[in-house]
């Protein structure tokens, strides 16, 4: 099987889906570089890449809420790609399940799990 071919675009970056795997839920979008994506498939770990602070991250290392990758799908056009994972925790850094927790008129829809203040002091 030949592998895929991605585009990272001029900025060397992709856009990254997180899916829960038991759920389907979509939990975040995030960005990944070629880098986060090694270290995702090297460590079975999600990583990704901050545009605001300009440096890799993994997943949960500060709030301890992980993500488990079972599987990494790519799109039609190898230029967005579907981490499948195993959720620790919340996925959002403001406490939600999901970083879609709320409907365009605002309306909260998620869970809140956790109290943000006591993960990042």
């Amino acid at each position: 099987m030949k592998p895929v071919s991605l585009d990272f675009g001029e900025d060397g970056l992709v856009p990254v889906v997180a899916q829960d795997a038991e759920t389907d839920e979509v939990l975040m979008l995030a960005y990944a570089t070629i880098e986060a994506l090694e270290k995702t498939r090297e460590t079975g770990r999600a990583h990704y890449y901050s545009r605001s602070r300009d440096e890799l991250w993994e997943k949960g290392a500060t709030s301890g809420h992980t993500q488990s990758v079972s599987e990494v799908r790519v799109d039609c056009d190898g230029d967005a790609l579907l981490y499948r994972v195993d959720q620790s925790g919340g996925a959002c850094h403001t406490g939600y399940e999901s970083c879609f927790y709320r409907t365009i008129e605002g309306e909260e829809v998620g869970e809140r799990v956790f109290d943000p203040d006591d993960v990042y002091e």
